[in-house]
């Protein structure tokens, strides 16, 4: 019998790739999405398309309002998507996210069952956010066991962040080894509605970048 895994799956390059390492791992996957408000809301058909090509066994889309909170660029329409690089933790960050959606993929995985919850979080070439580093994973595991029923009673959960420690062209060579159909995957912070990307914006420039490097074609849509 499989193993269940919940994977975090936001329908870009990155969790797209986690999603295919964990299939590789043998493991049954769960596939969780967030419509939070987000400007680039492409990517929810991008994370349906994502989870299907890759056999999951469900996909859930649970519906948050972070706008009500805002401070983000991703969230307050208001805030301008910085289109070129910037110093420090870039506006793009959206407060609190990663624990908001890890917090309700440990949800899930209880009620699955699930002892491990896969993240595309990647702490080398990428936009510099506090909650995608190795140390805020480790925290969040060990709150994750002494905050859960299944914790207590000794079923340890795991939280796998497997691109943790590889750069953006090492992703994209692992994802297409694997069978990745990056053309289903939406990266943009601000692409529209069909999911045609702004070619500027940092996601779309460390995007570029790691196809490059990997000597892959892009196949990404540009606007």
């Amino acid at each position: 019998m499989s193993r269940k895994a919940v994977v975090l799956l936001s329908g870009g390059l990155d969790s797209a790739t986690a999603l295919a390492m964990a299939r590789d791992e043998g493991f049954e996957c769960y596939t969780l999405s967030f419509d939070y408000g987000q400007r680039h809301r492409a990517e929810l058909l991008a994370s349906e398309r994502v989870s299907a090509a890759h056999g999951a066994a469900a996909h859930k889309v649970v519906k948050l309002d972070l706008r009500t909170i805002g401070g983000s660029a991703l969230t307050d329409d208001a805030i301008d998507v910085p289109e070129e690089e910037t110093q420090g933790i870039p506006v793009t960050y959206v407060p609190a996210r990663n624990t908001v959606f890890l917090s309700i993929a440990l949800g899930w995985a209880e009620v699955l069952g699930a002892q491990d919850i896969f993240v595309g979080v990647n702490a080398v070439d990428y936009s510099g956010y506090p909650d995608c580093r190795p140390a805020y994973i480790d925290a969040f595991e060990r709150m994750a066991n002494l905050a859960t029923k299944a914790g207590v009673e000794g079923n340890k959960l795991s939280i796998r962040a497997p691109l943790m420690d590889m750069t953006k062209a090492e992703i994209v060579e692992r994802g297409t080894e694997l069978g990745v159909d990056y053309a289903l995957t939406v990266s943009c912070y601000q692409a529209d509605e069909a999911g045609a990307a702004c070619g500027r914006c940092d996601s779309c420039r460390l995007r570029a970048e790691g196809f490059a490097q990997a000597g892959l074609a892009d196949p990404t849509v540009y606007a």
